[in-house]
């Protein structure tokens, strides 16, 4: 069987949700860092396994897969029992739409591509660098706060397992703390975090797990 690998950068939200979903899972997989930093995301090299030049790149059963949640979704239908999404059309809906206020409505525009040319544009420097994220991270984590406000919403997102939409929650929140955005307000967002932080799973995920030495 062909060695699963996971093309990530260790402090990128998409590749630590994918990190959580592979150590869910239990699989074992070799990391091979791609220095988002230093532009190696558009070396030839990483190109040839992404067009767009992003990460995370996934090597598993012989394919090369792409985007966090096209990702998420291929192992929770591959492998059995994941429960990273529920089986009811309804919940599979309700932690797709969460996932996706996450990583299609916040996470795009915070992206470090984004945000430079931003600053270029603008000739803003850390500040308004810092003032995009606090604003953009802010007002969409006070949205998913709102459509947390449901009585599908249990011990996590979505129930009492974590899924997919955890799996997002739990990357943009640590990326909100670094940007110093406040969270006080937001009570079921800070609740559904600790409970996954003191999970195994998303502890072996953390980017200070996997951070180079």
């Amino acid at each position: 069987m062909a060695e699963t690998i996971l093309y990530d950068y260790w402090r990128s939200s998409a590749s630590y949700r994918v990190r959580i979903a592979l150590a869910s899972l239990d699989m074992e997989y070799r990391r091979v860092p791609v220095d988002i930093l230093g532009k190696a995301q558009f070396a030839p090299e990483h190109i040839a396994r992404n067009p767009q030049g992003l990460v995370p790149v996934l090597a598993v059963d012989g394919q090369v897969l792409t985007q966090s949640l096209a990702i998420i979704e291929y192992l929770d239908e591959t492998r059995y029992a994941t429960g990273f999404l529920p089986s009811d059309p309804k919940g599979r809906h309700r932690v797709r739409a969460l996932s996706h206020a996450i990583a299609m409505d916040i996470h795009p525009v915070c992206n470090t591509r984004v945000v430079d040319h931003v600053m270029a544009l603008t000739g803003g420097g850390n500040e308004v660098r810092a003032d995009w994220m606090k604003k953009i991270i802010g007002d969409g984590l006070r949205a998913v706060e709102a459509l947390l406000d449901d009585p599908a919403t249990g011990a996590f997102c979505h129930g009492d397992t974590p899924g997919m939409a955890d799996f997002c929650l739990v990357p943009q929140v640590y990326n909100a703390e670094r940007w110093g955005v406040e969270t006080a307000d937001l009570n079921e967002v800070r609740r559904i975090v600790e409970i996954c932080r003191a999970l195994p799973a998303f502890q072996a995920a953390h980017p200070d797990a996997v951070k180079p030495a």
